[in-house]
């Protein structure tokens, strides 16, 4: 095992996953409600930042595939991932500089960013197989997903520190306190990318010829796969589920807090609860995991789904710190199941030769998905007056995925995959 590269990898989720929590989930919304949307209408500044959420995710969405065809047909992964890691810090730090009323600028910041954080992704993703041998992929991919929730969490918990008690940092204000936390997450995804731009050499390849651009050959990609996926039928009913609810626990995790913001919690209390959902998700995540093995991975994903709709219902009649506290450990408690239940059903109906090729696909339609339920959250805050309905629109998102993932057939979709290529081994045979 290539130890420095697989740290030096790792390290990099522990550093960048930092956005994904001071940025997009915990300290920014509030700041955003705050002071950036000061002057709004109150239930306007929730629409706001829900619109800027789509608009983020659409433009990622559409790089996506893009951006997976120079990852293949460049010998440049690190140069792309160094551009776009670096597009995420800068947009980090200026956020700084955001005063009252520039919801504008933040917005845009805030789209930089989450171009840079995901763009990014794609490239240090495709650097797992060249620092993990086949024996150890897994570990390693696991390693980096802990990684990520640790690192989060513990700048998460330095920046909570800190808008909580600046005087104990020689800050002169919560203010000030809250847009230097903007800054640690640019300085912090910088200190732990070093050791991933220092050590990781990527792979020497002659760099595949093409007739076409990128664009082109990325959405051909797309195209080709989701006419295949049609063959699947089992697969592709579990995709229509998992775009839907996956798209409501993308929404709880970018709307949560501006959402608590909007109804009188303090600050303080929403950081604290999401810190607390953070770690809470760390155990369970491996809670669901045994769980599984016990009632089969469906059977747990629908219990998952099961309490996020009740996570919904109550967050309609939620009045209190309290009740944001008792909701944001449920959270946690079903978040890590969701999601890696969600990626292993899905693994378990893909042809095995083609795993790559499907995971992308996989990644880019969620990416598409997710553009609704923050618009969805936004455009019914703003039309009712109250961002209490937008939330329990989300039900929605839920009960449907719940009732497409029960006509899942687990088994013959696993029975599918192998015919499929048993299939394709026979004509190669005979070819």
């Amino acid at each position: 095992m290539k130890k420095k590269p697989i740290l030096s990898w790792v390290f990099y989720d522990f550093g960048n996953s930092a956005f994904a929590t001071t940025m997009m989930a915990a300290v920014l919304p509030i700041f955003y409600y705050d002071v950036a949307a000061a002057g709004l209408d109150d239930t306007l500044a929730s629409s706001y930042w829900g619109y800027t959420q789509s608009i983020a995710v659409l433009i990622v969405a559409v790089l996506a595939p893009i951006l997976g065809a120079i990852s293949d047909y460049s010998a440049a992964k690190k140069k792309f991932l160094m551009f776009f890691a670096f597009m995420g810090m800068i947009a980090s730090i200026l956020m700084a500089f955001v005063g009252e009323g520039q919801y504008l600028l933040a917005s845009l910041l805030m789209v930089l960013g989450t171009i840079g954080f995901s763009g990014g992704n794609v490239f240090y993703d495709a650097f797992l197989p060249e620092v993990a041998d086949e024996k150890t992929i897994d570990k390693v991919s696991a390693w980096g997903f802990a990684f990520g929730y640790i690192g989060g969490g513990v700048l998460l918990a330095i920046n909570l520190a800190m808008i909580m008690k600046p005087e104990l940092f020689g800050i002169s204000s919560t203010l000030l306190a809250t847009k230097l936390s903007f800054v640690s997450v640019g300085l912090w995804w910088l200190v732990f990318s070093i050791p991933l731009f220092k050590n990781i050499l990527e792979e020497k390849k002659v760099k595949q010829k093409r007739t076409k651009s990128y664009a082109a050959i990325g959405f051909q990609r797309v195209g080709q796969t989701f006419r295949e996926i049609n063959q699947y039928k089992q697969l592709f009913i579990f995709l229509l589920a998992f775009w839907l609810y996956n798209d409501g626990i993308s929404t709880i995790i970018k709307m949560a807090t501006i959402y608590g913001r909007d109804i009188g919690i303090n600050s303080n209390d929403l950081i604290l609860a999401l810190l607390i959902t953070q770690f809470v998700g760390i155990p369970f995540t491996f809670v669901f995991g045994w769980l599984a093995s016990k009632i089969t991975a469906k059977r747990a994903l629908s219990l998952s789904l099961i309490v996020y709709i009740i996570i919904v219902v109550i967050g309609y009649f939620m009045t209190s710190a309290l009740h944001f506290y008792i909701l944001a450990t449920c959270v946690g408690m079903v978040q890590g199941g969701a999601q890696s239940l969600s990626r292993s059903i899905f693994g378990r109906m893909v042809p095995d030769d083609r795993h790559a090729e499907f995971y992308g696909f996989y990644g880019i339609s969620s990416k598409f998905a997710a553009i609704f339920g923050p618009f969805l959250f936004a455009i019914v805050g703003q039309l009712t007056g109250s961002s209490r309905y937008g939330i329990l629109a989300l039900v929605t998102f839920f009960v449907v995925g719940l009732i497409l993932l029960q006509r899942v057939d687990v088994d013959k979709g696993v029975e599918d995959a192998k015919d499929m290529t048993r299939l394709k081994d026979t004509i190669d045979i005979h070819s």
